[in-house]
């Protein structure tokens, strides 16, 4: 009974527009609050005074929690305030996304997400929110390819005669997904488009499950996280033909990109950034775009994030104007495949 409430508020959330909760929102503060009048020096405080809100929209413990943690950790030295990790889970990280984009724009409340939350949901989900026009960029994070996987028992020795071994046996091939719209269910599609391939898709509950049918042999084909899935493929328990990428990862220099290996423009990049409601003062954004380049140039972050398989992106690419463009240019890209094969969020 506690699920399907649950799932019934989930639906309701994503349906109601910004704009009617912060009418209802500020309704109720002006009916309470309205003999209160706000001193001058409360409203010049020197920001930030108070702890600040990240909220990971997805559950603790996952990949971007710990990205998360490992930054915030660096960033409060720089703002001279906690970090506070709020995990607000629900409908593919749409909740928690939604929650901040209706947030006060004072700088205490912020968006951590990655290329599914801010850029493939608005393809699959009917926001009440728009991931442009009400979250506004502060930094790009991390980012990293895609390795694609098959079993060992595929005789392809490269990318091409992989590409040749699916077309010739696309009536049996099955190909793992992590549910509609995932990273890997993208990936495949986008390959199928590629290369004129066809596949049976298996979906997944989670990235683990369809590992382990891939190493098993249960399945064909699988497009994964690199840092999930190397660990496997250094220890031979699956094939590896390359990063979904034009050029080499550090974490994996041995395997080549989708370019040398034979299918080139095969890219799927997951990246991660930094985001606050629509109106954030520039003075803030600043703020908190100077304490992410802070602790990207920590050389024990950088450490931190190379172990969990996370590529820091150049300086120049960490300004709000690099991420704000790149996640226009995600997104021209990304819907249209996604609309084209008919994809609906769960």
């Amino acid at each position: 009974m506690r699920i399907s409430s649950a799932r019934v508020a989930a639906r309701h959330a994503m349906k109601r527009p910004c704009r009617s909760l912060l009418h209802l929102f500020f309704n109720l503060i002006l009916g309470v609050a309205a003999p209160i009048v706000l001193s001058q020096g409360a409203s010049a405080e020197v920001y930030p005074s108070r702890p600040i809100t990240i909220v990971v929209p997805f559950t603790a413990g996952g990949p971007t929690d710990a990205l998360v943690r490992t930054l915030s950790e660096r960033m409060q030295h720089s703002l001279g305030q906690p970090l506070i990790v709020e995990n607000v889970t629900g409908a593919a990280g749409t909740i928690g996304v939604g929650r901040v984009a209706c947030a006060a724009p004072d700088g205490y409340t912020v968006s951590v997400g990655h290329w599914s939350t801010h850029v493939i949901n608005g393809a699959l989900y009917p926001l009440s929110y728009d991931l442009l026009k009400d979250l506004e960029p502060i930094a790009m994070l991390t980012n990293y390819p895609m390795l694609l996987l098959t079993k060992n028992a595929v005789p392809a020795k490269n990318l091409t005669e992989l590409a040749a071994w699916l077309k010739a046996n696309e009536a049996k091939v099955s190909v793992g997904t992590i549910g509609v719209g995932s990273a890997a269910h993208v990936a495949a599609v986008y390959f199928a488009n590629l290369e004129g391939l066809k596949f049976e898709y298996v979906p997944y509950r989670g990235a683990a499950p369809a590992l382990q049918d891939l190493m098993a042999g249960r399945i064909d084909l699988l497009f994964d996280h690199l840092p999930n899935a190397l660990p496997q493929v250094r220890e031979g328990k699956v094939k590896a033909y390359a990063v979904t990428a034009n050029t080499r990862s550090p974490t994996a220099p041995d395997i080549p990109t989708v370019d040398e290996a034979g299918v080139a423009g095969l890219y799927i990049n997951i990246w991660y950034g930094l985001w606050v409601p629509k109106g954030t003062p520039p003075e803030i954004k600043a703020k908190l775009n100077a304490a992410v380049v802070e602790a990207l140039a920590d050389p024990k972050v950088r450490q931190q994030l190379s172990e969990l398989g996370q590529v820091i992106p150049p300086r120049d690419q960490q300004t709000p104007e690099a991420l704000a463009a790149y996640q226009k240019a995600e997104i021209a890209k990304w819907w249209p495949v996604i609309k084209a094969a008919n994809m609906k969020g769960e």
